[in-house]
């Protein structure tokens, strides 16, 4: 029988070049993901970006300068960070396609005017 190992994902430490942030976590392992999953940081200047804080004992680095975090997590399972205006989980924007039926299927009738804005 074999068992899973739980390996826990800490940054040690983390630096950001104009084209990569890269952590190196404690348990040896580096992870580089693009600059441009930060827009905040890709925006940032180098001083700014050099001045990141460990946060959750290694769980993640905030950014102080530039109001950012990122996670040891999230870089592992690719989740690049969300630009200001694109959809949040749960919106029916349509950045969030998966979340609508498809085209074809059947929608039920609104009972009742929505008092939300439409765009024009």
């Amino acid at each position: 029988m074999s068992t899973a190992v739980s390996v826990e994902s800490r940054i040690d430490h983390i630096e950001v070049t104009d084209e990569t942030i890269t952590a190196f976590l404690v348990d040896g392992r580096v992870i580089s993901v693009p600059l441009a999953w930060s827009w905040r940081l890709s925006v940032a200047t180098p001083a700014q970006r050099a001045n990141g804080t460990l946060i959750g004992d290694g769980h993640g680095v905030h950014w102080p300068d530039v109001d950012e975090d990122l996670s040891a997590d999230g870089m592992l399972n690719g989740v690049p960070a969300r630009r200001p205006g694109t959809a949040k989980k749960g919106s029916t924007a349509p950045a969030n396609r998966a979340l609508q039926p498809p085209s074809g299927a059947k929608r039920k009738p609104k009972s009742h005017k929505s008092s939300r804005a439409t765009r024009g």
